[in-house]
């Protein structure tokens, strides 16, 4: 094997195959799969797909869908999380783009085929079959493609972000270096699978033996319970989660006492919620960890030290810390020219993607500075006296709500179909639980639950806006263009939060996945 093919991301699992072939890699409830059990999985689905390029994995938290992740990266193909509750007209079209040639299903992914091709079209699902099972995994090069997650898109169609063997296998080294994980060590597993923060979970067990343990939702009623029963040492979040752990009285002086390691991201951490978390989780290192899709899961981390972290919060946000090791960052003005200080954060290095999966989506993100290609994150960031930085805010109508990233413009977009209704203006405002939605629309009144209807064949629950305000003209701002600062400060005041019942709250919240 060659050094370039040892850069697989699937080189990960062998090694934890290696150090643990008989203790658990996937416990899923009273479920447990043995890294030797999960590797003889995968390689029969490895087989079983042929020479399928792009593989598609339409499947909840089920061993099918874990098996089937590292089956498609066995055989050499691009694979493609899917998740099965997501609006099937969405999923069809992620699979269109991708180029999906085969399809790994579990039943949830099987029960939402018909109503994806209800034309009678679409991609076979694969069947494992034990006899056409490969002796190894296929070979990779490190510029081949490992997966292909989507992220919103302001016209209304999913963009593609394409992430090379290359770019994890440089990400996860980083991550070797910087943690102590152990075979003994038990991960959550609260992410969806399309959420590219499932691959830390995944591949930082995987790569030191230890266990994926996934969380469901009514873990969250009694979390210290959950993760003392379980034996969880690694928690990875959304900051979300913080606070509906708080509401459900988990977040008592020590009661999370059996954590290792902590991290947060896909949203602002704030620096109350991590002094919490660190009071339950005494003996646990707290990391908050930042990056887009399009750098590979994370790109700069900053632990927490609870004597000196509290002064350096800018608003009451938690540092996102330093940029990986082998990249480089500037920070811009609105006129493009660098900035020391504060500005728009701009990235390139080797976990950044090459571009997305139609080049027509590059243009304004993967740019070009002084003959190199760098990524615009859409972030303000300030920068530190030592280097480190702060996350300020978005620069665009992109947000981050429960993690996931929403372009608010494709809310407006798809609103804007709906009959009567002229325009629409969406915005975002922090609520309890974190970033909230709301919409704005002129034109006829319209019943809420008509637009939720709407949206809910479209987007997936997680782009969902909390209200529907029907306005009969938007305010303008001095340049005569709408006021989406004052119509945020009015959504502030809007929305009212009653307290929720704890299983609405693990519900509806979408931290726990499904």
């Amino acid at each position: 094997m060659t050094e370039q093919q040892q850069q697989a991301l699937y080189q990960r699992f062998l090694r934890g195959l290696a150090l643990s072939p008989d203790r658990p890699a996937l416990r899923i409830g009273a479920e447990s799969v043995t890294y030797r059990a999960l590797h003889e999985q995968a390689l029969t689905w490895a087989g079983s797909l042929g020479s399928a390029k792009v593989v598609g994995v339409l499947a909840g938290k089920t061993v099918t869908a874990y098996a089937g992740i590292l089956g498609g990266l066995y055989a050499g193909a691009t694979v493609v999380p899917l998740h099965p509750d997501f609006p099937v007209a969405r999923t069809r079209r992620m699979l269109e783009l991708s180029g999906a040639a085969a399809l790994i299903a579990d039943d949830r992914g099987r029960a939402a085929l018909p109503r994806m091709y209800d034309d009678g079209a679409g991609i076979p699902v694969t069947e494992p079959d034990p006899s056409l099972a490969l002796a190894r995994p296929r070979p990779v090069e490190p510029a081949d493609v490992a997966y292909m997650l989507f992220t919103s898109g302001s016209t209304g169609r999913p963009k593609g972000v394409p992430i090379s063997h290359g770019s994890t296998h440089h990400y996860f080294q980083l991550l070797d270096s910087r943690y102590d994980f152990t075979p003994d060590d038990v991960f959550s597993q609260t992410f969806d699978l399309n959420f590219d923060c499932a691959m830390f979970d995944l591949f930082c067990a995987w790569g030191s033996g230890a266990t994926v343990d996934v969380t469901p939702q009514t873990a969250y009623l009694d979390l210290p319970a959950h993760i003392r029963e379980h034996g969880v040492s690694v928690w990875f979040a959304t900051p979300s989660a913080i606070s509906l752990v708080r509401r459900m009285g988990g977040l008592d002086a020590g009661a999370l006492a059996g954590l290792r390691w902590s991290f947060f991201a896909g949203e602002a951490l704030h620096a109350h919620d991590a002094v919490d978390w660190q009071a339950a989780a005494p003996a646990s290192t707290l990391e908050n960890i930042y990056g887009p899709t399009e750098l590979t899961v994370t790109i700069t981390g900053h632990r927490w030290n609870p004597d000196t972290s509290p002064g350096r919060c800018v608003n009451g946000l938690v540092p996102i810390g330093t940029v990986h090791d082998g990249h480089d960052h500037v920070l811009v003005d609105e006129n493009d020219r660098e900035t020391p200080v504060e500005g728009e954060l701009l990235i390139t290095g080797p976990q950044m993607a090459t571009g997305y999966l139609d080049p027509e989506d590059d243009q304004g993100r993967f740019v070009e500075r002084e003959g190199r290609v760098w990524y615009r994150t859409g972030d303000r960031v300030r920068r530190l006296a030592d280097g480190e930085l702060v996350y300020l805010g978005r620069l665009d109508s992109q947000v981050q709500v429960q993690g996931w990233r929403v372009e608010l413009a494709e809310i407006d977009h798809a609103l804007r179909a709906c009959d009567g209704v002229q325009d629409v203006v969406t915005v975002a405002t922090s609520g309890e639980s974190g970033t909230e939605i709301v919409v704005y629309y002129t034109g006829e009144v319209r019943p809420a639950a008509r637009f939720a209807r709407a949206l809910r064949e479209v987007l997936p629950k997680g782009m969902l806006p909390r209200r529907f305000e029907h306005v009969t003209e938007f305010p303008l701002n001095s340049n005569r263009k709408v006021d989406r600062k004052e119509l945020a400060r009015r959504a502030g005041e809007l929305l009212v939060r009653p307290a929720r019942s704890a299983a609405q709250a693990a519900a509806g919240t979408g931290i726990a996945g499904g």
